[in-house]
């Protein structure tokens, strides 16, 4: 049987091996415009990966838009570092595109030298907390020819085509909507001025690049925001852009960055949003690419065995794992390393302007640096803790060809990830936890489960090099009345080994808090099946399916003695996490002490207030602390002992994961 995922296709005259596209990703990879080495080397990863095509950007088409960290495209002495990334990847067996861009409003003062960002008008942006200054009409017409010249510059440096942004809240589809087009001449107004500036770049693009070099276009399959562009206006902008002819495939996008919808977060279903590439394929006789949370060969092969797209844009899976689509080619599956879509280290790392990074993949970013090479020199290592920076550590430690073994005192591997993939929507975590022990099952490593590590048995081992990767503990409290039967601890809870009542208190409220919370109030909500049942049958109105969905039978407060929630939660998923909250009718307290709990409730102090608040179920949530009992005794015999992960400091799985890999990096 053929599969779907590896049949070849062409776009225009250029003829794509298979239908894995990796889109365009923000890498802050570049310098002052340029190509960098480590921009090299990480494209190279994930051309040798197997994609049929990699899309670079984006890059810039003058100084207003973007910042130096973005690829260059707007002066010709950009045009080398772009004939050396083109070869790169053609050299490992890809083709290649370059995405063009302005991000107009969504541009800040911070990248222009304090100047304004430019914009059809001067409508503020939630984003960057700035007003624009509205184009002049010959800025635009400066604008359009600026984009031609980009383009001509990536045809002149060896690319296979040219992808132009037109969506995600940047300049072109500012132009396009309603909600920051204000503009009341040729540019603005009625749908079809607002589609006008759009037309004419890509006609400018088509003038300079000729008829056969192939034209994608990335857009909005719907902009998610209020009184802005939906998906019918965004469906009639892919038929103007089929009937004029200035595009070859469309790549479908979703959402504005500021957009009250989560796009991009573990709690976006697999694949949910391309019902948006669907309804534009079976209009337009266009290879369309879908996108947004495809992490997955057999998620992409359903895709387009079912004719919802023709190719898929798998762009974070390719960070996590670039060897994907040839593992899947190969039928291995198996060892893939899903994208959990956690964003901790791929959208986080730009709000701190740092390069891209992985949870999953602590090579992605360091490819320059971490080497394949084995060590002259290997050593019998033993790693104590089968959860992630356990597992990270004894497969480094593996590869560079030391003897590894490995003890875990439960019966399996992944520790405090099942803890982490509890709450609804986060069931990835488990997902990377399966993964890394698949990993571990293949290596080289000699894996020892319900194995307790003691003194006597290490010492008996004499291994030459320990890794202690132990874990955490909850933190206890010393609260009166934390020893009452109804007070339950956070761990016991996200993993359904006891039940609450209907009236529950959390103590604590970081990330922990936080998602224990979401697991309650997600208790006796409608199951995603008997929701689809009910509105297949239209057994209830839709908006009470929706009170259904997000209405449970528990009332939940959580007690935070700080002055915000979540604090520890990292900021491409907290707001989304604080909206559920907001959703699931969960009551927050912050700056509240927990004075004493007892049969009836907690006993809480505020700066206003002593209050009881009723609870017939109380959940400790007050964070975690490292578990090491082995290491000092260790090094008093003698012992090279190294902490990673919880076992070394608090911190996220991103942390654990890398510090396991850079400890047995090391060794």
């Amino acid at each position: 049987m053929l599969d779907p995922l590896f049949q070849s296709i062409w776009i225009q005259d250029l003829k794509i091996e298979n239908r894995i596209c990796m889109p365009a990703i923000h890498t802050s990879m570049a310098h002052n415009y340029r190509v960098t080495e480590q921009l090299k080397a990480f494209y190279r990863e994930r051309a040798k990966g197997g994609a049929g095509m990699i899309t670079l950007g984006y890059a810039t088409v003058d100084e207003n838009s973007g910042s130096k960290l973005n690829i260059g495209a707007h002066r010709d002495e950009f045009i080398p570092g772009l004939e050396e990334l083109a070869q790169i990847i053609r050299d490992n067996g890809a083709k290649s595109a370059v995405q063009l861009n302005h991000a107009g409003r969504y541009n800040s003062s911070f990248f222009l030298n304090g100047k304004q960002a430019l914009a059809p008008s001067a409508k503020p942006s939630k984003l960057t907390q700035e007003t624009p200054r509205a184009l002049e009409k010959e800025e635009i017409l400066q604008i359009i020819e600026s984009f031609s010249q980009a383009a001509l510059r990536v045809q002149k440096g060896g690319f296979d085509a040219v992808e132009i942004l037109c969506g995600t809240g940047y300049l072109i589809s500012e132009f396009l909507s309603p909600l920051t087009n204000l503009r009341t001449d040729e540019y603005g107004g009625s749908q079809e001025n607002r589609m006008r500036f759009a037309l004419q770049v890509l006609h400018s693009i088509r003038s300079k690049t000729g008829g056969n070099f192939p034209i994608i276009v990335r857009m909005n399959g719907n902009d998610l925001m209020q009184d802005g562009l939906g998906r019918l206006d965004l469906q009639e902008f892919a038929r103007r852009l089929a009937s004029e002819a200035v595009v070859d495939a469309l790549c479908i996008n979703v959402g504005w960055h500021e957009a009250g919808v989560p796009q991009i977060t573990s709690s976006v279903p697999r694949g949910g949003f391309t019902y948006l590439a669907r309804e534009i394929k079976q209009e337009l006789d266009l290879p369309i690419i879908a996108s947004h949370r495809i992490n997955d060969p057999h998620v992409a092969r359903e895709l387009i065995g079912s004719n919802v797209c023709d190719l898929v844009a798998m762009g974070r899976s390719l960070i996590a794992d670039p060897y994907l689509p040839q593992k899947a080619k190969k039928g291995e599956e198996e060892q893939i390393v899903h994208c959990i879509a956690c964003a901790q280290g791929c959208f986080d790392n730009l709000f701190r302007l740092q390069h891209v990074e992985c949870l999953c993949n602590p090579r992605a970013g360091h490819e320059l640096q971490i080497s394949r090479e084995k060590t002259s020199h290997p050593r019998e290592v033993l790693v104590i803790g089968g959860g992630p920076a356990g597992m990270s550590a004894a497969l480094r430690a593996s590869e560079k060809g030391h003897k590894v073994r490995l003890w875990e005192k439960s019966s399996y591997l992944g520790g405090q990830l099942f803890l982490a993939a509890a709450p609804p929507g986060r069931e990835e975590f488990a997902v990377l936890a399966k993964d890394l022990a698949r990993q571990v099952f293949k290596s080289q490593v000699q894996l020892q489960l319900n194995k307790e590590a003691t003194l006597q048995e290490v010492t008996k081992q004499n291994p030459d090099q320990i890794i202690l990767a132990t874990g955490a503990r909850p933190l206890s409290l010393h609260i009166p009345g934390i020893d009452l039967p109804h007070v339950y601890g956070a761990w016991e809870v996200l993993l359904d080994k006891c039940y609450t009542g209907r009236d529950v208190a959390i103590i604590g409220g970081g990330a922990v808090g936080v998602q224990t919370a979401l697991q309650q109030a997600n208790k006796g909500t409608i199951p995603a099946e008997a929701l689809k049942f009910l509105l297949l049958n239209r057994v209830e109105d839709c908006e009470h399916l929706r009170k259904l969905a997000r209405k449970g039978s528990k009332n939940i407060v959580l007690l935070e003695m700080r002055e915000k929630i979540g604090k520890d939660i990292g900021k491409s998923t907290k707001w989304s996490m604080m909206q559920d909250l907001r959703r699931f009718g969960v009551k927050t307290k912050t700056r509240a002490k927990a004075l004493q709990i007892t049969e009836q409730g907690v006993k809480v102090s505020t700066r206003k207030e002593e209050t009881t608040l009723p609870a017939d179920s109380v959940i400790i949530a007050a964070g975690s602390t490292p578990y090491n009992p082995l290491q000092a005794g260790l090094q008093e015999k003698g012992f090279t002992c190294h902490s990673a992960g919880d076992a070394n400091q608090i911190g996220l799985a991103f942390d654990a994961i890398h510090q396991g890999f850079a400890v047995a990096d090391r060794i």
